[in-house]
């Protein structure tokens, strides 16, 4: 279990230091070579998170260490694995739309739309991520959940990860997901025969 306490002293020489637990307990000992961050110089009243473990001598000390500011090893790991996980899934699904249009399962025309709704929506990311940052009108998010309802969701999920937004807030990737689930619906209704006889229609009537 992870706790946090405050570098009450440290010998910068000696690579060495003391830190006064959060909870109240005794202070602990903590060495350089504990924390994972070592281009960034621990300073008195910094505040630590750390591992509490024990030397070689049986005494308390502080192992797995994170000075505030810094992101643990394990948790930016895990957010590149998330962000390779939505953009795999992107492309996979790009390729099996490819394939099927190849195979003229669907008509390139479904093909097409899905680049410039998916382009189109990681541009009105990109527009929002900026509007944010500069206070200005943002984007309503039922417009974003829109585009990806139409097709745009690819482009949403690379947007999200190379952008780093809305990546985080929980409603809106519900909501987005829900629009993933129900475009991948519908295309797949579209590989049945009812459903490739209504788009045939729909494509004669253009």
């Amino acid at each position: 279990m992870r706790t946090k306490g405050k570098l009450i002293s440290w010998n910068d020489e000696k690579g060495f230091g003391f830190i006064k637990p959060t909870n109240g307990s005794a202070q602990v000992f903590i060495h350089i070579k504990a924390f994972h961050n070592r281009s960034r110089r621990p300073e008195t009243n910094q505040f630590v998170t750390y591992v509490l473990a024990t030397d070689k001598r049986g005494r308390s000390c502080a192992t797995d260490a994170t000075l505030a500011g810094d992101h643990h090893p394990s948790k930016i790991k895990t957010k590149k694995n998330n962000g390779l996980f939505s953009i795999t899934i992107a492309a996979i699904f790009s390729i099996i739309v490819c394939i099927s249009v190849v195979t003229s399962k669907i008509p390139p025309l479904i093909l097409a739309l899905y680049l410039i709704v998916s382009m189109l929506t990681f541009l009105m990311y990109a527009a929002d991520k900026s509007a944010a940052k500069k206070g200005e009108w943002r984007i309503q998010e039922s417009t974003l959940h829109l585009l990806s309802l139409a097709g745009g969701w690819p482009g949403a999920l690379i947007a999200q990860q190379t952008l780093r937004h809305k990546s985080k807030k929980e409603s809106f990737r519900a909501g987005f997901w829900l629009t993933v689930l129900v475009n991948c619906g519908v295309l797949a209704w579209l590989f049945t025969a009812k459903g490739e006889a209504i788009l045939k229609a729909l494509l004669a009537n253009i």
